[in-house]
């Protein structure tokens, strides 16, 4: 069984970890001189293209937004791929639906977000496919996209609080 940096206290594995916090700090010091020395560098959250994590950061709360009302069956921020697992509404439980939506850029655009579903309808204990409607694709992009776009807004406005 592998040990991980932090886990094992030996003398080497301290001394990485001093380096390393050296590291950090010199890149830290860097980029303090790179501004005049005298301000520190502030990332612009209200940006188009926010990746802290591997897709774009309002696509992805706003599709985590737009799709809890189901249980959620993967989500991989590193990927963009957020699967639900099968939902039925409480007012008609002869019909159930999967949606996956797939974040495909690290930019805040339509073309960068894909919304696909399955749809069954339930008749004797057996579950059916059937069509999903188009526009129930787009109706849920539509919501994911204006979720995000408020999102940003909200990040704007907060950055111009400061």
């Amino acid at each position: 069984m592998s040990r991980t940096l932090f886990q094992t206290p030996s003398l080497r594995n301290l001394s990485r970890l001093a380096a390393l916090s050296a590291g950090v700090a010199l890149i830290g010091l860097t980029s303090a001189c790179a501004n005049g020395g005298n301000a520190t560098p502030r990332a612009d959250l209200a940006a188009r293209t926010v990746t802290t994590i591997g897709v774009n950061a309002y696509l992805w709360r706003a599709s985590l937004d737009a799709l809890s009302f189901a249980p959620l069956l993967q989500a991989d921020a590193n990927s963009g791929v957020i699967i639900t697992d099968w939902y039925s509404n409480p007012n008609n439980p002869g019909e159930r639906i999967k949606l996956t939506v797939a974040i495909l850029d690290r930019d805040l655009r339509a073309d960068a977000l894909r919304v696909s579903g399955a749809r069954q309808t339930g008749q004797g204990g057996n579950w059916t496919d059937v069509p999903l409607q188009a526009a129930t694709v787009q109706r849920v992009e539509e919501i994911i996209l204006t979720r995000a776009r408020d999102l940003r807004r909200s990040a704007i406005a907060g950055s111009n609080d400061d």
